[in-house]
C-alpha cells in the first residue's frame, strides 16, 4: 500500500436495509471507496461480527477493491433500517450495540495514522466508549499537516456537545449539513446565517475549511480567505445514499492536489449529484469524468 499518498475512513460499517433491498453502508467507508475512485490509496477501518452479513460485507468490499482493516468483533455486524420520504432522502433507524461499537486500537494503527495524508472520522461511531476512545487516539496520532475531517453525520440521539467539542478540537475540516448546522448553531448559542455560524465555528475552532451542503439549496465552502456557494445540479434523484460522502471524498482529493478552491467545489458538487442518480453509495464510474487527472 503507496502510504505516502494514504486516506483513512474510519467508523461505522453495516447494512443500510431499505423496504425492497439492502445496501453496503457506513459514511467512513463510502468515503474511502471514493478517495480510491478519485485516484488516491484509501483504508477503511471498522468491525464487524462473526456472521453472515459481516461476511458479504467482506465480500462486497472485494468486489469494489477496497483496502480495509476490518476487525471481527463479538457483536453483530451493523444494521439500519432506512426509509426513504417522497424527494428520496434517507431516514435512519440505527441498531445497537453492534460490531462498529467496539473497534479496538491495534498497534499498527500508530504507523497507519503517522502515515496519514487525510483521515475522516464522525460522531456516529462514537457513540460507544471503545470506538470512541479509538477514534480519538487515531486521529490524535494523524500529523497535523494532514487533512482531519470531521463529517459530523448527527443521527438519532447518538451525540453530544461534549463529543462535538472534542470532535472539532481534533479536526481540522468540518462537512456539516442543513440540519446539522442549525443543531450545533444552538449548542453554542450561534445566531447568524447558516454561512454566518460556519464562519464562527471556522475561527472559535481554528479550522482550515467548513464544507456546507444544503441538499437541493446548494452548498458552501468557507474559509479565513474565501467562500464558494455553488447551486446544486438539478438530477433525477434515484436516492441520496453516499452523495454527502462523494461530495467529502472529492474535496478531499481536490485540496490534496492543491487545486483552487471554486474548483474543488465544482467536483464536489458534480460528483454528489452523480450519486444521486445511481442506487446505493458506491456505484462505479472513472475518475477523469470528475476532473481528477
Amino acid at each position: 500500500m503507496n502510504q505516502k499518498s494514504l486516506v483513512v475512513g474510519i467508523g461505522e460499517l453495516l447494512w443500510d436495509v431499505f423496504p425492497d433491498h439492502k445496501q453496503m453502508g457506513g459514511a467512513p467507508c463510502n468515503f474511502a471507496y471514493h478517495v480510491s475512485r478519485l485516484g488516491i490509496e484509501s483504508l477503511a477501518i471498522s468491525a464487524i461480527g462473526h456472521d453472515e452479513l459481516g461476511e458479504e460485507i467482506i465480500r462486497k468490499l472485494d468486489a469494489v477493491g477496497l483496502h480495509y482493516d476490518i476487525q471481527k468483533v463479538d457483536h453483530i455486524t451493523g444494521i439500519v433500517q432506512v426509509t426513504l420520504n417522497c424527494d428520496g432522502v434517507p431516514q435512519y433507524e440505527i441498531c445497537q450495540p453492534v460490531a462498529w461499537d467496539f473497534i479496538g486500537m491495534k498497534p499498527e494503527y500508530a504507523g497507519v495514522a503517522k502515515a496519514a495524508k487525510a483521515v475522516c472520522f464522525g460522531s456516529l461511531a462514537q457513540r460507544s466508549e471503545v470506538s470512541r476512545a479509538t477514534i480519538c487516539k487515531f486521529v490524535a496520532q494523524v500529523p497535523d499537516t494532514a487533512l482531519k475531517i470531521f463529517d459530523i453525520n448527527l443521527r438519532q440521539q447518538f451525540y453530544s456537545k461534549s463529543l462535538i467539542e472534542e470532535s472539532l478540537s481534533l479536526c481540522n475540516i468540518l462537512k456539516i449539513n442543513d440540519d446539522e448546522i442549525k443543531i450545533v448553531a444552538d449548542m453554542f448559542g450561534l445566531h447568524g446565517s447558516d454561512e454566518q455560524n460556519c464562519m464562527a465555528l471556522l475561527q472559535e475552532f481554528k479550522l482550515k475549511l467548513v464544507a456546507l451542503t444544503c441538499g437541493i439549496n446548494g452548498s458552501y465552502l468557507v474559509t479565513k480567505e474565501e467562500t464558494s456557494f455553488m447551486e446544486t445540479p438539478k438530477v433525477v434523484v434515484a436516492d441520496t445514499v453516499g452523495a454527502g460522502d462523494s461530495f467529502t471524498a472529492a474535496m478531499v482529493v481536490g485540496l490534496l492536489s492543491g487545486k483552487p478552491l471554486k474548483e474543488i467545489h465544482q467536483m464536489a458538487v458534480d460528483l454528489s449529484a452523480y450519486v444521486c442518480t445511481q442506487h446505493g453509495a458506491m456505484p462505479k464510474y472513472k475518475k477523469k469524468s470528475w476532473g481528477f487527472d
